[in-house]
């Protein structure tokens, strides 16, 4: 579904967007973090110097940045501690470990393994400042203009609201309380090294191809390698299936037994877990075609290294990712939680993660704190006017070019599916290790 923009365009009017909140929250939502203005935040650090607060955040690494630690350190007094995990260690930490962290960075389909658990507090709205400008992905389900999204898969709004806040269910329809706060959200497709391949790529079924023998790769998250795997076996119709993002057996077991006669074949150089482990592979050289997240394509960039975040005819994979608060957490390091939160959606954290090929959750704060020619590259696919450069002021993209894949329109109004974690999610993550190992 593409869709087109003119003028300041779509994504630009989205900025403007506001969703209209229950009336029951209005008065609170009126004064909540009414201290961070308009996204130029002072006062914090010395407000806290006599109380110093740390926040420990565990999540993985895609968004753990020293710049952004260090302007949380500028602007609020917080000292913030990563703790950099596995999509699937995050999962156990956060079930397992709820008291080692005081925030957890989690994605939207990890929330089905992490709330039954309990160890997760429902976020109260009415104290996030900006939550009426929050794209309505994960507030209705939908893109700025009404566009629905795609619901195979854990699309967000499935998971993004509790019924109370120490509840352990899902609601159906949205209330006061949010499992995360959404930072930020993707549609990921295939990376390449155009230089090495010479000729266009334009479907998921190209990560099969017997020419790329021995120089593909696909990430070892079993959740998330999975919707990989069904985008390719889809598009080469080896495998039909009913619902992608929640697999019968059957399903699971023809495209496991795709990727196997890959595999014993040659085709995969790696199999990796971690977004730098992915950098390193196409850096090299090693790999031309595989898995990949943006800012892995983004840090191939700024290393002078072609690499291409691959539109393809079939569509994206999309996931979301947001902050959530531990249960437990009370007192000042819940109050900090908060604050912290308004702060990551005031502005400057979301220009510098949409630099890094990210969208961010609210769209007009990030837009205030970008250059219009940023604005215009990143968002609305238009030609950049001069050098693009990447979030740590590194060179990535030459006047005259356009993002891959174009617009925000473009890419998000042409997701397929969003990473889930499927009914038999067992079942498959065990046919999956069977795959690695075979």
């Amino acid at each position: 579904m593409t869709k087109k923009t003119n003028g300041t365009g779509r994504a630009g009017k989205a900025a403007k967007v506001q969703i209209g909140r229950r009336t029951v929250l209005r008065g609170a939502a009126a004064v909540a973090g009414t201290a961070l203005g308009t996204g130029v935040i002072r006062g914090f650090p010395a407000v806290h110097a006599a109380d110093p607060v740390t926040l420990r955040i565990a999540g993985t690494g895609v968004n753990q940045f020293k710049q952004l630690a260090d302007k949380a350190k500028e602007d609020l007094g917080f000292t913030i501690q990563y703790t950099s995990l596995t999509s699937d260690d995050v999962v156990k930490r956060a079930v397992t470990q709820p008291t080692s962290f005081d925030m957890l960075d989690s994605e939207y389909w990890m929330l089905k393994k992490i709330v039954p658990s309990g160890q997760l507090r429902g976020m109260d709205v009415t104290k996030i400042k900006n939550y009426d400008k929050i794209v309505p992905i994960f507030t209705k389900g939908e893109l700025p203009d009404g566009t629905k999204v795609s619901r195979q898969g854990i699309s967000p709004i499935k998971v993004s609201y509790l019924t109370d806040e120490k509840s352990k269910d899902f609601a159906g329809d949205p209330t006061q309380w949010m499992t995360l706060i959404p930072t930020v959200y993707n549609a990921d497709t295939l990376g390449i090294r155009p230089d090495l391949i010479n000729r266009p790529i334009g479907s998921w079924a190209e990560l099969l191809n017997p020419e790329f023998k021995g120089k593909a790769s696909i990430l070892n998250i079993p959740s998330i390698g999975i919707m990989d795997a069904a985008m390719v076996c889809e598009s080469t119709g080896e495998v039909s299936y009913g619902d992608k993002g929640n697999m019968t057996r059957e399903e699971i077991d023809k495209t496991m037994a795709v990727l196997t006669e890959a595999k014993r074949a040659g085709q995969f150089r790696a199999f990796w877990k971690e977004f730098n482990e992915s950098v390193n592979l196409m850096a090299s050289g090693e790999v031309v075609i595989q898995s990949m997240w943006s800012p892995a394509v983004t840090k191939v960039r700024s290393m002078g290294v072609p690499c291409v975040y691959q539109p393809l005819k079939e569509g994206y994979r999309a996931w979301a990712g947001g902050l959530g608060i531990p249960a437990h957490l009370n007192g000042k390091t819940l109050d900090a939680a908060y604050e912290f939160i308004n702060w990551y959606l005031s502005g400057w954290v979301g220009a510098f993660l949409n630099r890094q090929g990210y969208y961010t959750a609210v769209l007009e704060t990030a837009r205030d704190n970008m250059s219009a020619d940023e604005w215009d590259f990143w968002m609305e696919g238009k030609p950049a006017k001069a050098d693009i450069l990447s979030p740590t002021g590194d060179k990535i993209e030459s006047a005259g070019t356009v993002r891959d894949g174009g617009s925000f329109w473009d890419r998000m109004g042409s997701v397929t599916v969003w990473n889930t974690v499927m009914d038999e999610d067992r079942y498959m993550v065990r046919k999956w290790n069977e795959f690695i190992a075979a």
